[in-house]
């Protein structure tokens, strides 16, 4: 059992420290393409959400547009078309780095842990390097197996995506 784990079994709050560790965790997970253990991070009613470059901090999947706006169902789906050889866009795989930094733990209510941080991630692929800035905030679920996140919404501080083309990957 890990150190988190531990402390959520105990009924002790959970540390920065602790989730960086998680998030460190997950960003290898995504970056080695292991994508069914990404998947075991997250709550059976996650929510994966990537907002469009023009919405705002309170806009929804209901009422604005996203460039992704999964539940646990189509996570699941999307982690296996992304290990197909039939998804062009990301067969083979990209090269792709994920950059985790000031990770903060902006609340705490019950179980519920609302963590922010920011991100760099560098995809690579056919000899062209594209970069995505922005930052995640987490709702986190603290259960006695430990930590598993209940919402991912990445936001890009980006004017727009046209640089990049499209979000193939898992940002």
């Amino acid at each position: 059992m890990s150190q988190a784990s531990l402390r959520a079994a105990n009924n002790q709050l959970l540390t920065r420290h602790d989730f960086e560790e998680f998030l460190y965790t997950e960003a290898a997970l995504i970056d080695e393409w292991r994508l069914d253990e990404w998947l075991t991070l997250f709550t059976d009613d996650a929510r994966y959400l990537v907002p469009s470059t023009d919405c705002t901090e309170d806009s929804t999947p209901a009422d604005s547009l996203f460039y992704i706006a999964d539940d646990r169902f189509r996570m699941g789906e999307r982690v296996k078309r992304l290990k197909k050889k039939g998804a062009h866009a990301e067969w083979p795989h990209s090269k792709v780095r994920h950059m985790v930094h000031n990770v903060r733990i902006r609340s705490v209510e019950g179980d519920t842990y609302a963590v922010t941080c920011n991100f760099v991630v560098y995809r690579t692929k056919n000899d062209v390097t594209n970069t995505y800035v922005g930052h995640n905030e987490y709702k986190f679920a603290v259960g006695a197996d430990g930590p598993k996140i209940r919402e991912k919404r990445a936001v890009l501080d980006m004017d727009s995506i046209r640089s990049v083309g499209k979000i193939s990957i898992i940002l």
